[in-house]
């Protein structure tokens, strides 16, 4: 006779409960009642003849049992999931579809236009694009609601997890077309001289202009806070006001007076990020392959 195995919903839910380790948040993450979610994980370990979780009136953990169990049937899920897309995606089962997230204040028009072309070429694929800021494009790529993202490079990534392929470097300049200005590079001091577009607080991008902005012993004379680049841009254009922007945007936005080099250099470093254990790692490497070279072959043409 053959020996009783462990559900699929069983395993899955018994991962999430691993992650969050708390009954009520993983019922909720697995859209379950926490009643018939305790069932489900009272029915794992009756069929296993193992305690996995420790439960008591203060909580509940893992028992070594259930840590060596959560470590080993993590691996096999995740190999799980990537032969079954495999083997629906490569058949034609059903179509392909890639999660791309951009950073917000990144500005990523060429991004738009890259996934379009890879969509031409590739017509079996579906391509969702979200524009978000820096917390929720790294809770959604660890989450897996995003597959993969184009990002500025953040020193707090857990790298150990991640692919970083580096595309381009973003070169900061100046962008104040209707003040009058001598064509030169802008000093920290010219800038502070003047009223200056920022963005919301909580953002990366501010966070960097005001590091950069430290030690001239004035403050920033806030105009506004715009939450896009493309935003701030136009607030430029209607009001005597500065701001810094990524050189690369606004050449593409055709933005081209008003654009001051910095003094002092300003660069960011745009990668695009995805999880090593992707069930979609085929997908998302043919994708990243496509767009490194399509920047790659424009620094070969001088372009943009």
């Amino acid at each position: 006779m053959m020996e009783e195995l462990p559900s699929i919903s069983q395993l899955e839910c018994f991962i999430l409960y691993g992650r969050v380790q708390n009954f009520t948040q993983a019922a909720k993450e697995a859209n379950i009642t926490q009643s018939a979610f305790s069932a489900q994980m009272k029915k794992l370990e009756t069929t296993l003849g193992v305690t996995l979780i420790q439960r008591s009136k203060r909580g509940s953990h893992l028992t070594p049992a259930g840590e060596q169990f959560l470590a080993r049937i993590t691996d096999w899920m995740e190999e799980l999931h990537k032969i079954v897309y495999d083997l629906r995606t490569t058949e034609g089962a059903e179509q392909m579809e890639l999660n791309v997230g951009i950073l917000r204040t990144l500005g990523e028009i060429q991004m738009n236009r890259h996934i379009a072309h890879f969509r031409e070429q590739n017509s079996r694929i579906r391509f969702n694009v979200y524009d978000l800021e820096r917390e929720q494009l790294f809770c959604a790529l660890m989450d897996d609601r995003l597959d993969v993202v184009s990002s500025y490079l953040l020193p707090e990534m857990p790298t150990a997890e991640l692919v970083i392929k580096h595309f381009c470097w973003d070169n900061i300049v100046y962008y104040a077309p209707l003040l009058d200005l001598p064509q030169e590079a802008v000093t920290v001091d010219t800038i502070l001289s003047q009223p200056v577009v920022l963005y919301p607080r909580q953002f990366i991008m501010n966070e960097t202009i005001v590091k950069y902005c430290q030690g001239a012993g004035r403050p920033l004379r806030t105009a506004a806070r715009l939450s896009t680049p493309y935003a701030m841009a136009y607030y430029c254009q209607q009001n005597l006001a500065g701001a810094l922007l990524p050189e690369r945007l606004l050449q593409t936005m055709g933005c081209k007076d008003g654009c001051y080099p910095l003094a002092r250099p300003l660069r960011t470093d745009a990668c695009l990020i995805y999880k090593k254990d992707s069930p979609k790692i085929r997908l998302i490497q043919t994708y990243v392959e496509y767009v490194l070279n399509c920047f790659h072959e424009q620094k070969a043409t001088g372009q943009k």
